[in-house]
């Protein structure tokens, strides 16, 4: 297993506009072997004394923090799958998001714990 993560700063008036695109991307990707993704929309997200979500992304009044994460069989298939995705004629189209990618945050990951149904 291999895990992808981001937080992404949306502004509120385009939530829509996000989960359209969030929803194509996604598909995209399972269609290139992710198994499982998950966007959040912030919903309780609190301010902490050190840092937070909001800091990470330089939040700005009237944006949302979108918390998202990609699982994937492993690091090979994900690489494959972006590449991939950048070759798509669709993505190649986009010209315009509805968020700012400058402030967005992303990793890979390798699990060290991994519990719940669904997982070896």
């Amino acid at each position: 297993m291999y895990v992808q993560g981001f937080v992404i700063p949306v502004p509120e008036e385009k939530k829509e506009a996000y989960r359209e695109l969030a929803e194509w991307f996604d598909n995209a990707m399972i269609e290139r072997g992710a198994l499982q993704i998950v966007e959040g929309w912030e919903d309780k997200v609190e301010d902490g004394k050190r840092t937070d979500f909001r800091r990470a992304v330089a939040i700005e009044p009237g944006e949302k923090v979108v918390f998202s994460w990609m699982i994937w069989p492993d690091k090979a298939t994900a690489e494959a799958a972006h590449e991939a995705i950048h070759e798509d004629e669709r993505f190649k189209a986009m010209t315009e998001f509805p968020f700012d990618g400058r402030r967005m945050i992303f990793g890979d990951f390798d699990p060290i714990v991994a519990v719940g149904k669904g997982f070896q």
